[in-house]
């Protein structure tokens, strides 16, 4: 296999993927209605608008942005322009991680002979896989740099879950978790928190050995939950539970490149355990941001919420420089209203445990 190359980004672009439901419009479950969708979508928009592991989801991709701003614009645009196709084929769009009470054995894979074989592989972890993600990569200028931002990202990693969680229900049951999608996800393999990377020859050795052993075909078989991404340039940040509304996309969107181009200018690549780095995970898994964090250097333990703040602390300055934060600073709005998991929870217990109701209000969110 040749040796990886890494097509370096000079700038902290930004490229977000967004995995959106497509529900019935009448019973608010999943509807396999991607296909009919993908054939109204002209060629223009077909570099926004993908299909996805199942037949009732679609991905939608920015272009290669600059700023937040210019991610705002164009994913409001293709939601605006995927909202009225599937409109007009009685559908709706939804933004949770997980449906909360449609079957994942009832779903449909896509036809793509990638998705196809993966479900062949994965059997029934297949079948109960209908999580939605948020990913956002961000331009890196340099290959070694990528490995240490993608080493030093991970003592962040669970912060960034606890921000976005909006999958406390699964096959209409309550998990007791804030994100279960977190967990499902772990189930496959080469999924979640990944180890530490020496260097940029350590992950090409890595890459070489799985594609020579035929565990993966290429690099985005690796469903790490940040990884460096060498066609793009970019680190790609994949923890996230896609949040509820646009504006935790934008200020969680804001929050990872302010970070990345911080760590990005740090030389450390230090060594957290990887059980303090899990148990930080579950911790927002479990409990999101009333969870607990605990400092992977010196064990100090805080809340959830005053690691989200330091963190947004952290990155204001270069936030700042990148005249993102405005964005940013809808950060301490979500830690006082509290995330899609939180909301969900709420709405379906005080509309007398009504999955539809709670659906049809979460709805109403999105771009407020």
């Amino acid at each position: 296999m040749e040796k990886l190359s890494f097509n370096k980004s000079p700038a902290p672009t930004i490229g977000v993927e967004l995995e959106i439901q497509i529900l019935d419009s009448e019973t608010y479950a999943l509807t396999p209605l991607a296909p009919e969708i993908l054939k109204m979508v002209p060629d223009t928009m077909s570099a926004r608008i993908k299909p996805e592991f199942i037949k009732s989801m679609v991905e939608i991709n920015t272009g290669i942005c600059s700023t937040v701003s210019s991610v705002e614009k164009d994913l409001t645009d293709t939601f605006t322009f995927l909202n009225n196709l599937t409109e007009g084929l009685g559908a709706k769009l939804y933004s949770t991680g997980l449906h909360p009470f449609s079957r994942g054995t009832d779903q449909m894979v896509s036809d793509k002979p990638r998705y196809k074989k993966i479900m062949d592989d994965l059997q029934l972890v297949g079948r109960r896989f209908i999580s939605q993600g948020l990913h956002v990569h961000i331009g890196v200028d340099d290959e070694e740099k990528v490995i240490r931002v993608n080493n030093n990202l991970r003592i962040y990693l669970p912060v960034l879950l606890a921000l976005s969680t909006s999958s406390p229900f699964y096959e209409a049951v309550d998990t007791g978790l804030m994100s279960y999608r977190a967990k499902l996800f772990e189930a496959l393999p080469l999924a979640g928190m990944p180890d530490s990377l020496d260097d940029w020859d350590s992950f090409n050795e890595l890459v070489s050995l799985l594609t020579k052993s035929g565990t993966i075909e290429s690099v985005k078989d690796i469903w790490w939950d940040v990884r460096p991404h060498p066609d793009f340039g970019t680190v790609e940040i994949r923890i996230c539970d896609v949040p509820y509304c646009m504006r935790d996309i934008l200020a969680i969107t804001a929050l990872i490149q302010a970070l990345v181009l911080t760590l990005a200018e740090q030389h450390e690549n230090p060594e957290p355990h990887m059980q303090i780095l899990r148990t930080n995970k579950w911790q927002a898994a479990r409990f999101g941001l009333e969870g607990q964090y605990i400092d992977p250097f010196f064990g100090r333990k805080c809340s959830m919420r005053e690691a989200a703040i330091n963190l947004y602390r952290y990155v204001k300055p270069v936030s700042e420089a990148l005249k993102s934060s405005a964005y940013l600073d809808e950060i301490p709005e979500i830690l006082s209203r509290s995330t899609g998991a939180h909301i969900q929870k709420q709405l379906y217990y005080s509309n007398g445990n009504n999955f539809v109701e709670m659906i049809r209000a979460m709805q109403g969110y999105y771009f407020r």
